[in-house]
């Protein structure tokens, strides 16, 4: 449930009006991720690189390049290749790592 000797950004990452904020964590490798929450909304990502989304807390409703919607919840996870897109709709906050590959 936690990262280890990262580096943190100090500043958020804020989206959608505030509906989506996050903030980058850097491993000792040089990986990057960020860590955030989606707040009650229906929000489109369009991807410029292939992500893997973690559900850490929440219940999250994604539809994936047009797919039909599909529910994630604390432990799961999507992935959508670069130049794809998601649509996450949450009910309630929705807390997630955003895996950058």
């Amino acid at each position: 449930m936690q990262f280890d000797q990262v580096s943190v950004g100090k500043k958020a990452n804020v989206f959608f009006d505030g509906k989506c904020v996050s903030h980058t964590v850097t491993l000792p490798n040089g990986v990057r991720k960020s860590v955030g929450v989606v707040l009650p909304s229906t929000l489109r990502f369009d991807l410029s690189t292939r992500e893997v989304m973690e559900v850490v807390d929440g219940t999250a409703f994604v539809s994936i390049n047009g797919a039909p919607e599909q529910e994630f919840k604390a432990g799961q996870s999507w992935e959508v290749e670069k130049g794809g897109y998601f649509i996450i709709r949450a009910e309630q906050a929705v807390h997630y790592v955003c895996h950058f590959e």
